[in-house]
């Protein structure tokens, strides 16, 4: 799995425990090949006619990666891959592909309404680990619309749950990139336009938030939240489809999360201390790493592209280029299928890997220094932010 010419201390740090910091929950039942096929792929969407979405770096990594822990070898056709799957049952697959992650403790992104999701605990169970919740901020308000009666209800309420939800949480999440784009008006909306605004949401609560300032109250309402007990708040803002968004952005006009937009509200944010976690952020992974070294409270992780990319080496060292080592995490971006939990870990650690042997070879680092910072990246940064 890893380069054979490795000092052993740099291959211990990088086979060490992992703190995945942002991961959802993977289905509980068995899946059909359609399904299977759909989880796989970011768009969400079946692959043209003729063709399948095992013909992408995602899919020829399971069949190359996954399928030795379900006793199968290398590069197993897809059909015999599905059908070795369906013999284990989704229980097992869970539990064989979680675990063999090697991650210490996850930090789930789940939704408490999807019952076809394992839940934080159970991911912890089926791993191995510990866990964790994150809150994402977009789901309550969604929830507390479909109930509210009128404005004033609806501001109340949702100040409430996220205080809530908060309290049994190591972090908050918004996908604000996604909905109205990151370079958004940083102020605080005047009472007056948040009142007049929700009377406009209430009158239509299915559909997608997209007002622009709705979605400023609901993320300076989570700021004041994160303030108050000390939690980090992380930021879509790159790779990941609709999948990845769920009901927040279906429906909504697609906006490119480009976290350089970002950076006036994070000099907003500066004297508060939250926090700020550019998440995911491949393509823009070069902006994030300039905005981690320029601000003390934000940080880059680029975990979700790493396994559907063919260069993710490239893209692991290009951040390690600029961005301070103490700034960086490790997340797989799980989600829908316990494949996608593994192959995160292992292309995250052959990726750092990589861009390790290089500096070890040119002299450039000694041997402590890049056991060090795999050690940092792979779990010691997320345990001081998150408090773990």
């Amino acid at each position: 799995m890893l380069p054979v010419d490795l000092p052993g201390t740099v291959r211990d740090a990088l086979l060490a425990p992992l703190v995945d910091h942002h991961c959802h929950g993977v289905r509980r039942d068995d899946l059909s090949r359609a399904r299977f096929e759909l989880l796989i792929s970011e768009g969400g969407g079946p692959a043209p006619p003729g063709t399948t979405h095992f013909d992408t770096p995602f899919g020829a990594a399971v069949r190359r990666w996954c399928a030795p822990l379900l006793d199968l070898e290398p590069h197993a056709p897809p059909a015999v891959y599905l059908a070795r799957r369906a013999e284990l049952g989704a229980g097992e697959v869970n539990r064989r592909l979680l675990a063999g992650a090697g991650v210490v403790a996850f930090l789930v992104d789940s939704s408490p309404e999807d019952a076809e999701m394992l839940s934080a605990a159970e991911m912890g169970r089926h791993g191995g680990a510990a866990a964790d919740e994150l809150v994402r901020i977009e789901q309550i308000e969604r929830d507390v619309a479909e109930t509210a009666q009128i404005a004033v209800d609806y501001l109340d309420t949702l100040g409430e749950e996220l205080a809530a939800r908060a309290a049994r949480a190591v972090g908050l999440k918004t996908v604000i990139g996604s909905l109205c784009g990151l370079d958004f008006d940083p102020a605080r909306p005047a009472r007056g336009a948040v009142i007049a605004a929700a009377n406009r949401r209430l009158a239509d609560p299915k559909e997608p938030l997209t007002d622009p300032v709705l979605l400023r109250y609901l993320l300076w309402s989570a700021v004041d939240v994160a303030r108050e007990r000390g939690l980090p708040v992380q930021f879509h803002s790159g790779f990941g489809g609709p999948a990845e968004f769920g009901g927040d952005v279906l429906g909504a006009e697609p906006h490119r999360a480009d976290p350089a937009r970002l950076s006036v509200f994070v000099r907003a944010l500066q004297p508060l201390g939250v926090p700020v976690i550019l998440l995911h952020c491949y393509p823009f992974h070069r902006q994030a790493a300039y905005l981690a070294g320029l601000f003390p409270h934000v940080y880059v992780d680029v975990g979700l592209a790493l396994p559907h990319l063919a260069a993710s080496a490239r893209v692991m060292d290009e951040l390690l280029e600029l961005a301070p080592f103490h700034k960086q995490l490790f997340s797989s971006g799980c989600r829908g299928v316990a494949e996608s939990g593994y192959l995160g870990a292992l292309h995250y650690r052959q990726a750092l890997a990589a861009a390790l042997r290089t500096r070890l070879a040119t002299g450039e680092w000694s041997a402590p220094d890049a056991a060090r910072v795999a050690h940092m990246i792979g779990s010691g940064n997320a345990r001081r932010i998150y408090r773990l």
